[in-house]
């Protein structure tokens, strides 16, 4: 399926409330939309993490034990969080472009150490770059106090290098406001050579912050992003040192 896909289905209107079992929004082709402003959850740190794992039966991992004595196991395969430096295919990267309301735009990424400002503009900061799909993931905070000099923020994650594989991360944006339920978005789609996904826009919407899932995985990077979402800046290839790969 192209990078159009799904733009041309109507967006809906519907905002979705918290699982009162699991304290999770999650949203969805569905419940696409949440408000931040309802929520109560408009102010201070919004941490927006990346976590993804892979199955090692992707790369040849570990052989399972006798079948006679776990017969389950043949039914699942085993998977791991993250992925040790025998299995290193895949390096996820979480970044976000953002247009401030006064007409400022650019980008926060791994890529070219644009890692931002958590308390002057853009008022969005990247914690770091994970190589390896640890645990931890990936954490970017967006500082909502500054909410009314913001306009968009556009989150996405790319495949820096190596072969396509969104279809086997498993990878999870998870959104943790100050006030209420984390916000959970799966990117569970299979697009097997999309190299890049926009994941969730967060807009100012006359005064309300607004949270809308998106998922739009492209074949290209950033610059595709861009043309997709009308950001409007210049790109050129860029590359880790190899210090930081």
């Amino acid at each position: 399926m192209g990078f159009l896909d799904g733009l041309l289905g109507g967006r809906t209107a519907d905002f979705d409330s918290g699982s009162s079992a699991s304290n999770a929004i999650e949203l969805t082709k569905r419940h696409q939309q949440v408000s931040l402003t309802r929520q109560g959850a408009a102010t201070g740190n919004l941490r927006v993490n990346l976590t993804w794992r892979m199955r090692t039966s992707d790369f040849g991992g570990p052989q399972r034990g006798s079948l006679f004595r776990h017969p389950f196991k043949a039914l699942k395969p085993p998977e791991v969080l993250g992925h040790g430096q025998s299995m290193v295919n895949v390096d996820l990267d979480l970044g976000c472009l953002f247009e401030l309301a006064d007409g400022t735009k650019g980008v926060v990424q791994p890529l070219g150490g644009y890692l931002g400002d958590v308390n002057a503009p853009p008022y969005v900061k990247l914690s770091g770059d994970d190589r390896f799909g640890s645990a931890s993931g990936e954490t970017m905070y967006v500082n909502l106090d500054h909410r009314e000099a913001i306009k968009r923020l556009l989150v996405f994650v790319y495949i820096y290098d190596q072969t396509p594989a969104f279809d086997r991360t498993h990878a999870v944006v998870t959104l943790y406001p100050s006030n209420g339920p984390r916000i959970e978005i799966g990117l569970d789609e299979r697009h097997p050579q999309a190299r890049s996904c926009a994941v969730v826009m967060i807009e100012n919407v006359k005064g309300e912050l607004v949270v809308r899932r998106e998922v739009k995985f492209v074949y290209g990077f950033q610059g595709e992003l861009d043309r997709l979402y009308g950001w409007g800046l210049t790109w050129g290839r860029g590359y880790k040192s190899k210090a930081d790969r």
